[in-house]
């Protein structure tokens, strides 16, 4: 029987998180342990959830600061890591559905693969929240990808979603592995995070995923993409949703960071070229990321 602890981060999203909740709640458990820890990340309005609406196994922890999403999950894991011992940590995003086989899927893949140090599912839109869903038939929507494996652009300085806004017609179906998992759902062996340890807080928010599928590639690890395994992401609920303000600065900064911490002597360059790119002709929250990033000044920052 295989140990598994969920981490959920919540954040000024309660209807979110209760819909996450209420898809756990369905969730095939046969054969495993499964725990719920719910981090309240600093809500204005501690998280409230009616026992009745709890999967049973949840835990509800309380942080008076918005830690973000870095140190709001290590807080979790930490949690989890303490007091149920998991053998796997599953993280999770509050504003998501799963299908109620995921979780026997996502284990499946990794029992198969004893080298994999991160697996992550295949994830569609929600229905109705694609970028583009007007294009799509009623049957279509809730099958179009928000993920399904990730790549990592060295010469343009990008990590991106394989398929992302594409309809689902079988045709990533052969790929296995990918360059980095994405937080908004990943299940990782307990033993790869006692070996690398967990998100590097100062990213905050956004690209955290990458630093971290970057350091379980550097200890010889595999990161897979399992498709059996399905979810359904509403994006950015906690955020603003795509293009706010809060995604355009930390995208940009972390973006930054992340290909000058792992990129080589070559992509220094680039990386110069755009920086500077963005600073005499970005936005004012690009120019304020560039300077945040050229200086040190990581972890959280006040943006609006």
């Amino acid at each position: 029987m295989s140990n598994i602890a969920i981490i959920i981060v919540h954040y000024n999203s309660t209807q979110e998180t209760l819909e996450c909740l209420q898809s756990l709640r369905k969730v095939n458990k046969t054969g495993h342990q499964v725990s719920i820890f719910v981090v309240d990340n600093g809500s204005k309005d501690p998280l409230e959830v009616p026992t009745k609406l709890l999967p049973p196994q949840t835990t509800i922890l309380r942080s008076d600061a918005n830690l973000g999403f870095t140190s709001g999950n290590n807080l979790g894991m930490r949690q989890a890591l303490q007091t149920v011992q998991p053998d796997y940590l599953l993280l999770l995003n509050n504003d998501t559905t799963v299908d109620p086989n995921f979780l026997k899927e996502l284990i499946t893949c990794a029992e198969a693969n004893p080298q994999a140090g991160m697996i992550a599912p295949k994830i569609y839109f929600s229905k109705g929240r694609e970028y583009h869903a007007d294009s799509y038939t009623e049957q279509q929507l809730g099958h179009v990808f928000w993920y399904a494996g990730g790549s990592i652009d060295w010469r343009n300085l990008d990590a991106f979603h394989r398929g992302v806004d594409e309809l689902d017609r079988g045709h990533f179906d052969s790929q296995k592995t990918s360059d980095f998992a994405t937080g908004c759902c990943v299940l990782i062996p307990k033993r790869v995070i006692d070996q690398i340890g967990g998100f590097d807080k100062r990213y905050f928010l956004y690209l955290e995923d990458v630093d971290l599928s970057m350091r379980v590639r550097a200890a010889g690890y595999s990161i897979l993409f399992c498709k059996q395994a399905v979810i359904w992401h509403k994006n950015a609920g906690s955020t603003g949703g795509a293009g706010s303000a809060i995604q355009q600065y930390y995208q940009t900064r972390n973006r930054l960071f992340l290909f000058t911490k792992y990129g080589k002597a070559r992509h220094h360059l680039t990386i110069l070229k755009y920086a500077l790119k963005l600073f005499l002709r970005g936005s004012m929250l690009e120019r304020r990321a560039v300077l945040d990033w050229a200086i040190g000044r990581m972890g959280k920052q006040a943006v609006l």
